[in-house]
């Protein structure tokens, strides 16, 4: 979000959070998020298609709730209120095109109202047709729901798919091809919609899933102040907060507006001054010497917790404005004696997302084989693909594989070191001296092997990162 979004946004949290009351608080919240999902998605160079990724995204949600909604919910009251509420904002914001306030909405102009009810009768039969699947093999509709997810979230996240998928948008709307790129297909916060979705519908096959309404349900999805840079919340403990009775006072107000002070301080201050000299893919090759090379790498790794952790101070201010306690992801990471502790305490939500639903159920599976592995390739097996998915999450190039790689060999050497010097530091528990240099001295080398880390993640090839390794070092 940028700043004049975020203060917009923090001015509507205050007033939802002044003036919301019980049974319709959840309305509203939804409201002023599915509104908030079409006012933030960014422009695209093809026409019309910011309006469409919007509608999709609440189109994908309401799919979502069908799927793992207990069966026969969807014509309760409430859920029809819900419904109706979603239906309203869209047609709304189409027909802003006709009152002369779409400039106030979206960045381009909503489609031709002909063509939204075409897509919207669509997508009443695409509904039922979830519907009847799910009363005849709901174990399918989960597992299509789930391949869906992930095939569009491939598609965001290979540029070669995002492009193809850009120009046959073109070829059909009689676009000139060949100007296709991959940013055309920019999807605001699907990373965090899809992980929301995807967390729901396995609690769903598992049978851990909440019984929730179609308002919690998008609320929980599509959460304004978390939409575009997280937490992943649960849905269980998101729910617990939209359903207490909630009335804004001191005490709630004192802690969002420290938050949220400290949020912006941290990204347009702090943040958005270290980027000036941050590394990227530019300046890489204007740095003369490996001193300046190391002060611009340090540069990127303190900018990037800056504004990340920024973003989440700011999410959680305006989520305390409203009553809803979004998660932390982020406890000092850089303060961190190892890497396990630093991946316990750096983008949380999404580590644990990953330690629920892949690292702990490989482990045992793999532990549980009729021919098991031993501890030592099991741990190598699972941190290696649980930082690999990592790094193809935030986006699937050679650069974000190496960074994940490197992260997951780290965290299987220092396992393993673990292992080894634990009995042999069994006797210095009484040194305290010994012990608080040990833990300077490791949190030290951590923090180095980290920030080296952010090599691969910053810049756009292996070529530019290998040439910083070897600047760094001296060799080049």
């Amino acid at each position: 979000m940028t700043l004049p979004y975020i203060l917009i946004f923090t001015a509507v949290a205050l007033f939802l959070g002044l003036v919301t009351r019980n049974r319709w608080r959840v309305y509203f919240l939804m409201g002023v998020s599915a509104l908030a999902v079409f006012i933030m998605q960014p422009i695209l160079p093809i026409r019309g298609l910011d309006f469409w990724l919007a509608t999709a995204t609440l189109a994908l949600t309401v799919l979502s709730w069908i799927i793992t909604a207990p069966p026969g919910v969807q014509r309760e009251r409430s859920n029809l209120i819900a419904f109706g509420i979603l239906l309203g904002i869209v047609v709304f914001v189409d027909l802003s095109r006709y009152l002369g306030i779409e400039e106030f909405i979206m960045a381009t102009l909503p489609p031709r109202i002909g063509t939204l009810l075409v897509f919207l009768a669509v997508l009443v039969v695409v509904f039922w047709g979830a519907v009847f699947v799910k009363r005849v093999s709901p174990a399918f509709l989960l597992i299509l729901s789930t391949v869906l997810l992930i095939g569009i979230f491939i598609v965001l996240k290979v540029p070669a798919f995002a492009m193809a998928v850009s120009g046959a948008i073109r070829s059909m709307l009689g676009r000139p091809v060949g100007r296709d790129y991959a940013a055309d297909f920019r999807w605001l916060g699907f990373s965090y919609i899809a992980f929301r979705l995807l967390h729901t519908i396995r609690d769903r096959q598992t049978g851990r899933l909440p019984a929730v309404s179609l308002a919690e349900y998008v609320t929980y999805v599509i959460f304004f102040p978390s939409l575009t840079a997280g937490p992943i919340d649960r849905v269980e403990r998101f729910i617990q907060d939209l359903r207490k009775p909630f009335v804004l006072g001191a005490e709630e107000l004192t802690v969002a507006g420290k938050r949220l002070v400290i949020g912006l301080f941290k990204k347009f201050v702090l943040a958005d001054s270290l980027a000036l000299i941050a590394l990227n893919g530019v300046n890489a090759f204007q740095i003369r010497t490996p001193g300046w090379m190391w002060v611009i790498l340090y540069a990127y790794a303190f900018q990037i917790y800056l504004d990340f952790g920024g973003y989440t101070d700011i999410a959680i201010g305006m989520g305390h404005l409203m009553g809803i306690k979004l998660p932390e992801n982020f406890i000092a990471p850089y303060l961190k004696p190892n890497l396990t502790q630093f991946w316990n305490n750096w983008h949380m939500t999404l580590t644990q997302w990953f330690r629920a639903y892949f690292f702990n159920p490989v482990t045992r599976s793999l532990r549980s084989a009729k021919r098991r592995l031993p501890i030592p390739a099991i741990i190598l097996v699972t941190q290696l693909g649980t930082m690999l998915l990592i790094g193809l999450w935030h986006g699937v190039t050679w650069n974000f594989i190496m960074w994940g790689l490197w992260h997951g060999v780290g965290l299987f050497l220092q396992n393993r070191w673990s292992e080894f010097i634990r009995p042999r530091l069994a006797g210095l528990e009484n040194r305290k001296w010994l012990n608080s240099s040990l833990t300077v001295l490791s949190t030290i080398f951590t923090f180095q092997y980290v920030a080296l880390g952010w090599v691969w993640f910053a810049l756009p090839d292996l070529t530019s990162s290998v040439y910083v390794f070897l600047k760094l070092f001296g060799f080049a």
